[in-house]
């Protein structure tokens, strides 16, 4: 793992050396979803996008702006004890999921004993660097690496080539929506993920006065 990286966590504090630390790819938003075959849908999961770094038996999640998630430290410890590999960096969302699986921000905040990880990318796995690689090949990297059925961690739904059903059903759902991205991009700054965001979606009411009060 890039040394930089792991130094950052240790100091609970942003990587100083930017171009040799991860930088998540943030999803711009797109108003229609669409199909195409050379492109994977991932069903969006409302939750703190976070970096897990593992070293060394140890785990933490960083946000997307470089802030170690403290609040997740025993659920960190829990994937590092499930994952078939010694370090990596993965990408993907912290959550909480009611029992019929959808997620719930709210409860995030309140119970954060109960959040589960889903893993939609791998970066880095046991000494390699795979960002270069396609994005289906890292998908089919991090499975490799991802427990059967796991309460703790978890691969995000996804599909290919059909954006437009993905994102239907989504609604029907009252899910938040659905992120494209092309199948054969590497992991990088250049690199577009698209954010297709559900109207309708039931959770995004008074988000903003949330954190307007948190930041006062």
């Amino acid at each position: 793992m890039p040394r930089c990286c792991w130094n950052a966590i240790d100091r609970r504090a942003p990587c100083e050396h930017r171009g040799h630390c991860v930088q998540p790819i943030i999803p711009t938003r797109r108003k229609e979803p669409f199909d195409d075959p050379d492109w994977l849908f991932d069903v969006k999961y409302d939750g703190f996008r976070a970096l897990c770094y593992i070293e060394q038996g140890g785990c933490r999640f960083i946000s997307r702006n470089g802030n170690v998630l403290s609040r997740f430290e025993a659920l960190g410890a829990q994937v590092a004890a499930v994952l078939d590999v010694d370090d990596a960096i993965i990408d993907g969302e912290v959550i909480v999921a009611d029992e019929t699986g959808r997620p719930r921000f709210y409860e995030l905040l309140r119970v954060p004993r109960s959040a589960c990880y889903v893993a939609f990318d791998i970066l880095w796995a046991d000494g390699t660097d795979l960002r270069s690689l396609p994005l289906d090949e890292r998908r089919r990297r991090l499975q490799g690496i991802l427990p059967k059925r796991s309460p703790i961690v978890s691969e995000a739904l996804s599909v290919a080539g059909r954006g437009r059903e993905l994102f239907e059903l989504m609604c029907i759902n009252d899910l938040e929506g659905v992120v494209a991205k092309r199948l054969a991009d590497p992991y990088g700054g250049r690199v577009r993920w698209l954010k297709i965001k559900n109207p309708d979606y039931s959770q995004k009411e008074g988000r903003a006065e949330l954190f307007n009060r948190t930041k006062a």
